[in-house]
């Protein structure tokens, strides 16, 4: 018997994909991201009472490290959806075509569809994924823009603010 069946039979069958990482270890990267979002925190105040002192203000190192938070205050609020659907056993999404669904992803990534029942469009300005209705970008602010389908041209969306 040669070494090449003695190998299959004594490998291990790969291990079923989990959807969601355990709670214990979504609460700790919680935890570890929490702290770090604190001293990026503290250090921002740290870096504008400085500048103020100076009377010098650099006005992108401050979106700079704004930004950074916003990133990890996106990631703490991700963390929690995933708690939350860890808690209440939601099991993972599938795509049409059979394909498991990343948590967090808004597309299939054997397919490419779109992984919700909303459209799914990037903002021209960040790129972050926002719903094929928005108006504004939740992200870094920016107004959206739309393709006109007459002309293919990218024009921004008309905020409906319900000024009658």
């Amino acid at each position: 018997m040669g070494w090449l069946p003695r190998l299959r039979r004594t490998s291990a069958p790969p291990a079923a994909r989990r959807a969601l990482p355990p709670p214990g270890v979504i609460r700790r990267e919680r935890s570890a991201i929490q702290r770090i979002r604190e001293e990026r925190l503290r250090d921002l105040g740290g870096l504008m009472l400085e500048m103020y002192r100076r009377d010098r203000f650099r006005e992108d190192l401050l979106a700079e490290r704004c930004n950074e938070l916003l990133g990890l205050d996106a990631r703490i609020h991700e963390l929690d959806a995933m708690l939350s659907a860890a808690r209440r056993r939601i099991p993972a999404g599938r795509c049409e075509c059979g394909a498991p669904i990343p948590w967090g992803s808004h597309f299939c990534p054997n397919c490419g569809r779109p992984a919700g029942d909303r459209p799914v469009i990037a903002c021209v300005e960040c790129g972050h994924p926002l719903p094929g209705d928005a108006v504004y970008c939740a992200n870094c602010g920016a107004t959206v823009a739309v393709e006109s389908p007459e002309t293919g041209e990218l024009t921004e969306k008309p905020a409906n603010d319900g000024a009658g």
